[in-house]
């Protein structure tokens, strides 16, 4: 996709002004703590119809939301590139309105689990089929598929038990008073995070906004006026002063934080040697239940095989996606590109990656402290780091696997690739080494992206490539998709692996979204297409749209968000044929 616009100026962060002072504080948490019972209180039916008001009221502001935020971000609102506000932003808190509602209403009818279907895992876990779920799913989402993948000991005979426990008999009690400190990148993040707190954990919740996009609190505030309104949910803005003094109210009672581990860790132990002293004696500052999405260096998993030139195009845009959605301000992004040193087709894929990366739409560096990260991540990876500028010209660096430990360590959070090659020609050795190598060299848990031909997969047998993922210890694990579109699932689980603790937090302790309510899922395995349509002629799961809406080289992907929006808030076969004929244009 040739550059077409040149890249604004990004507007400078909100100012203390606007940020709550200690009375404001202290007001917003009283009327929550009068609130948190009659919260647990509310009925199923008054929750359905709480979550019908909010998308009348995000459909009100959704377009404006949209556009602000890619002006907020320096980018042209009538762009392409825009569409990304849309599909992370109004679309999935509206896509979870929606998939929340269909649960809340087969657990009224006692038939949430009825018809869901269900598999063994290869070493006997459970699977539950997360997406499609209807007929639109299957319809609109480019041949996307989501598995839920339970912890050991979780049985189809069993899974009613470790169901919606917030929601049974004896799931009472006078309720919790939740903290959110919101993510500053993907608009959608602090949305749902909230919306978890409420319907998944039966908590009331007070919302602290980034200061790098606070601005989303004029839009919030009016989407979510049924919940504030109704006293469950306060919104604040300010700065890290104001998220100390939340963290220590007395009246939150727990914390969910979506950032990184060094703010997770600040709150959990302190900082500076008082921080270090904490956590080496296992004395938490801060004693209250944390939850928390904390990113990590994700990688994508190139498996060799058969791939023709359309092939390399295809996957070329595909991983340029992973890595340039938002600008590569993204917790999901791709960071660690793995390939065969012995890939006969190995110099093609880079050197179309390398292009396709290159014409991508220049944008700005939006994110504070972007060019120093990039910088440290070319010398991490023994290149002599090139000025650095304010646009997102995407650096790849070749390095090898397991030398430059703060490539694979280091979150870059900015617009930077670093490629590097396993030595196994054969396609299931390589798998199995690149997998232990993501498990053993790169820090975080998140997700990790695979991509492999059908022929492949076919090679080396089903049974033995879910074998190989279950070594995988990720949260979300994507198949010829990218794992950021497990975030946008509403259905899916999303976190990162179990098993993280306040002293090794990685990439974070527990699951958000998880609209289909699983008390103990362990991880979503998320599948799409090797090719798009017509060219998935080989196997796997057929998509309708020819590019996703959310690739980055997706020329009509603003239009498509705005369609795909207004198509959830209302679904009509009606609207169908002007989103293929705008797709089809993509």
């Amino acid at each position: 996709m040739a550059a077409q616009i040149q890249p604004r100026s990004v507007p400078p962060l909100a100012t203390s002004a606007n940020h709550a002072s200690s009375a404001e504080i202290d007001a917003a948490l009283q009327t929550l703590d009068a609130h948190k019972r009659r919260w647990v209180e509310t009925t199923i039916p008054e929750r359905i119809a709480l979550l019908d008001r909010i998308k009348d009221g995000l459909i009100a502001v959704a377009a404006d939301w949209a556009n602000t935020a890619a002006r907020m971000k320096g980018l042209d609102p009538d762009s392409a590139l825009a569409g990304e506000e849309w599909i992370s932003g109004p679309y999935a808190l509206m896509a979870y309105c929606n998939a929340m509602m269909h649960t809340l209403k087969g657990l009224a009818e006692g038939r949430h689990l009825r018809s869901l279907p269900l598999r063994e895992l290869p070493g006997g876990q459970l699977a539950a089929k997360a997406m499609p779920q209807s007929f639109w799913d299957r319809l609109l989402l480019n041949g996307v598929s989501a598995e839920v993948w339970m912890e050991a000991g979780v049985t189809r005979q069993n899974l009613a038990q470790h169901t919606a426990g917030t929601y049974g008999a004896s799931s009472g009690g006078e309720g919790k008073v939740a903290l959110v400190l919101g993510a500053g990148n993907i608009a959608a993040i602090a949305p749902l995070d909230c919306l978890h707190k409420l319907l998944v954990e039966n908590e009331v919740v007070v919302l602290k906004l980034n200061p790098v996009n606070e601005y989303l609190s004029d839009f919030l505030t009016p989407a979510l006026a049924p919940l504030i309104e109704a006293g469950y949910l306060r919104i604040l803005r300010g700065d890290a002063s104001v998220g100390q003094l939340l963290c220590n109210h007395p009246l939150v009672e727990t914390i969910h934080i979506t950032g990184s581990a060094i703010s997770h860790d600040a709150i959990v132990w302190g900082v500076g040697e008082e921080g270090r002293l904490n956590k080496q004696r296992r004395t938490p500052l801060n004693p209250r239940p944390i939850t928390s999405e904390l990113g990590g260096v994700g990688p994508t998993i190139v498996v060799p095989g058969p791939w023709s030139a359309a092939d390399l195009r295809f996957q070329a845009e595909h991983v340029a996606t992973q890595k340039l959605h938002n600008g590569g301000f993204n917790c999901i992004a791709s960071q660690v590109l793995v390939l065969s040193a012995s890939w006969p087709q190995k110099q093609a894929f880079v050197r179309q990656l390398e292009q396709t990366l290159a014409s991508s739409t220049p944008r700005p560096l939006y994110y504070p402290g972007a060019a120093q990260r990039v910088e440290r991540f070319e010398v991490d990876a023994g290149t002599p780091p090139k000025p650095v500028g304010n646009t997102s010209e995407c650096v790849v660096t070749p390095f090898k696997a397991g030398s430059r430990r703060g490539l694979e360590t280091v979150e870059v959070f900015a617009p930077a690739l670093g490629v590097t090659e396993l030595e196994p020609a054969d396609a299931e050795a390589f798998l199995r080494a690149a997998v232990d190598y993501a498990n053993t060299q790169l820090a975080g848990t998140l997700g990790a992206n695979i991509i492999i031909h059908p022929t492949t997969i076919k090679q080396i047998g089903r049974r033995r490539f879910e074998e190989i993922l279950t070594e995988l210890h990720y949260g979300t694990i994507a198949v010829n998709a990218w794992s950021g579109v497990g975030f946008m699932l509403a259905q899916a689980a999303w976190g990162a692996f179990p098993g993280h603790t306040l002293e090794d937090v990685q990439s974070g302790i527990g699951f958000v979204h998880n609209s289909l309510l699983f008390d103990r899922a362990e991880r979503t395995i998320v599948e799409g297409p090797f090719r798009p349509f017509p060219r998935n002629l080989l196997g796997g799961p057929l998509s309708l749209l020819p590019r996703p809406p959310w690739f980055v080289t997706n020329k009509r992907a603003h239009v498509l968000g705005r369609l795909l929006t207004r198509f959830q808030y209302r679904p009509s076969l009606f609207k169908v044929p002007r989103i293929f004929f705008e797709a089809l244009r993509g």
